[in-house]
């Protein structure tokens, strides 16, 4: 059961993976760690509630449901197979270069990644998905080296949609709070089909 009164303290493992759904049935493949993560923020949208009112006043309301929603992780950088994966590049030309051009297939995917609760000094770790997504295009900044590094990180966003399971599922928030994040990990692979347990950035499992 989850504990009442946790924070959270951390955040970690972004992964992804290919978003199919065959029959009613949502599965994933080719899934990897993303990067390093640094924070993840999830916005949603909502349809228009529906009011009855009675008596002068509010007497019964069904919140609007989900209609679609943003994701936005911000990670200390890609590697070449997950900007691939995000973008749908075209392998490399000869020259080593990925090329942004017509030939992109910028699937849908799952987004995992593993949220650190604390609560009376206990820390738990719990695992989310986010069911079915679109990436959009890279934005790139870099700045120049002063008298100090700048640590410069990537920003990501994704369009959430609903699943196209008959419930049409947009989150999974695992019930089970995991002692360790490798346990949390481990959970995580196996709901998004991911074989290794290897959390090197851009590698696929």
């Amino acid at each position: 059961m989850p504990v009442a009164g946790r924070v959270v303290t951390g955040y970690s493992k972004p992964k992804i993976a290919d978003y199919a759904c065959t029959a009613g049935v949502i599965s994933y493949s080719n899934g990897m760690t993303l990067a390093r993560g640094v924070s993840v923020e999830i916005s949603v949208d909502e349809g228009d509630s529906n009011n009855f009112y009675a008596d002068n006043q509010l007497a019964e309301s069904d919140s609007g449901a989900f209609t679609s929603g943003t994701a936005t992780l911000t990670v200390d950088g890609l590697k070449a197979n997950a900007e691939k994966s995000i973008q749908g590049l075209p392998t490399a030309d000869d020259d080593g270069f990925l090329n942004y051009n017509d030939d992109q297939n910028k699937g849908y995917k799952g987004i995992g990644y593993i949220t650190r609760y604390q609560s009376d000094g206990v820390v738990t770790f719990v695992p989310t998905i986010i069911v079915k997504t679109k990436f959009n295009q890279l934005s790139r900044s870099a700045q120049t080296q002063e008298e100090s590094k700048n640590y410069q990180t990537q920003q990501l966003t994704a369009r959430i949609h609903r699943g196209d399971d008959a419930k049409h599922t947009w989150l999974k928030v695992s019930e089970t709070e995991y002692e360790t994040e490798a346990a949390a990990e481990a959970a995580l692979n196996a709901a998004l089909g991911i074989s290794s347990n290897s959390s090197t950035p851009g590698q696929p499992g």
